[in-house]
C-alpha cells in the first residue's frame, strides 16, 4: 500500500464559544496540512486557541464548520473514537501518567486499550523505554521519577502503537530549560527515526525552530513564520 500524501488535512476549521451574551470566535477558518514524517511547530500568544485547535485535530471536539481528514479519510469526534488510539499519540505538558502504574505499564496502556498485551507488545515497551533512556526505570512509579523522566515515559507511551501522527502540547512547559531542551531533541529524533509526523505547540522559539515548518496562530488563523 502506498504512503498517503497527507497524514492530516484540516480545511476551514471554525470554532467559537459563548461567554455570557457574547460569541467569541477562537478559530476563524484554519487550514493545515501535514505530510508523512513532517514536523510542524505552532506558536501563538496565550489564549490564541492553540489547545482548541489541537483538540479539533485530535477529534476530541467538534468544529462549528470545516473538515478534518486523517490519512485522507474524513473524521468527526464520533468516528475518531475508534481510530484515535491507532492514528495518533499525544504528549501533554502535565504528563498524565497513571500514578498507580509503573513506567512500563504506562507505556503499555495504548496497547491495553486495544486489548492486545502480548509478548510483542511487552518487547516494544521495553525497546521504547530503552530509546528514551529509561531501560532501568521501567518498574518505577511516576512519583519515583523526575519530571524529565515522566515526560520521557509519556513520549514512549505516545509512540507505543506506532501512530502516523504525534501531537505535543507544550511538552516542556513543566520542565527546566536544560531538561526541556533534551526532551525536545529526543522527541524530534524519535519522530524522525520512525517517520512519525509531529505537530508541536510551543511558546519556545528555539524549540519551534528545530521543526521543518513554523506556523503562528493569530486572529483565528494560521500564518507562516
Amino acid at each position: 500500500m502506498s504512503e498517503p500524501s497527507l497524514v492530516l488535512q484540516a480545511t476551514g476549521l471554525h470554532k467559537s464559544y459563548r461567554s455570557g451574551d457574547r460569541q467569541i470566535e477562537v478559530l476563524a477558518g484554519v487550514d493545515l496540512t501535514v505530510g508523512p514524517g513532517e514536523s510542524v511547530a505552532i506558536r501563538g500568544e496565550s489564549g490564541a486557541g492553540k489547545s482548541t485547535l489541537l483538540n479539533l485535530l485530535a477529534g476530541l471536539d467538534t468544529a462549528d464548520a470545516g473538515r478534518l481528514e486523517w490519512n485522507g479519510v474524513g473524521v468527526t469526534p464520533s468516528s475518531a473514537t475508534g481510530l484515535r488510539n491507532r492514528f495518533l499519540g499525544m504528549v501533554f505538558q502535565s504528563f498524565y501518567l497513571i500514578p498507580e502504574l509503573t513506567a512500563r505499564d504506562n507505556v503499555l496502556m495504548p496497547r491495553r486499550i486495544g486489548g492486545r498485551i502480548d509478548a510483542a507488545a511487552r518487547q516494544r515497551a521495553e525497546q521504547l523505554l530503552s530509546n528514551v533512556g529509561l531501560s532501568d526505570r521501567g518498574h518505577h512509579l511516576p512519583t519515583q521519577l523526575s519530571g524529565g523522566e515522566r515526560q520521557r515515559v509519556a513520549l514512549a507511551r505516545a509512540l507505543m502503537n506506532q501512530p502516523p501522527l504525534l501531537l505535543a502540547d507544550e511538552p516542556t512547559g513543566n520542565l527546566d530549560e536544560r531538561t526541556g531542551d533534551s526532551v525536545i531533541e529526543l522527541l524530534l529524533g524519535l519522530c524522525a527515526d520512525t517517520r512519525t509526523s509531529l505537530i508541536l505547540v510551543t511558546h519556545n522559539p528555539a524549540h519551534a525552530a528545530k521543526t521543518q515548518r513554523v506556523l503562528t496562530l493569530h486572529a483565528g488563523k494560521l500564518h507562516h513564520g
